[in-house]
């Protein structure tokens, strides 16, 4: 996959916009869940640690944890052009859920 493809992949999610972030271009629908390298190479994305670990089990040295404490919450760099596509796509898609929470039924709101 390449910088491009991930991009129009990205904001194929529904109420993804766009925006700079520090060097990357940042995915965001309620908050952040992806960004791009400013060279189209890798992306980052969120995932729950236990995701990462998951997909880092999958494809090793494709999916790595950010090596940082970005990295401990589940953030993880994917490089592009060796992702299996349909797993990088389901990983993104998963990003997404977890930046764009479904709202709360009625009845478990507090009143």
């Amino acid at each position: 996959m390449t910088g491009r493809e991930f991009q129009t992949l990205a904001v194929s999610f529904a109420g993804t916009t766009v925006a700079a972030h520090f060097d990357r271009t940042a995915f965001k629908a309620k908050r952040i869940f992806a960004t791009l390298a400013a060279d189209g190479r890798s992306a980052n994305l969120l995932l729950t640690p236990e995701e990462q670990g998951h997909y880092a089990g999958l494809q090793p040295g494709v999916f790595c944890r950010v090596p940082n404490k970005w990295g401990d919450q589940g953030w993880t760099t994917v490089t592009l052009a060796e992702a299996d596509v349909r797993l990088l796509r389901t990983a993104l898609e998963s990003a997404w859920r977890a930046a764009h929470p479904l709202p709360k039924p009625r009845s478990a709101r507090k009143r």
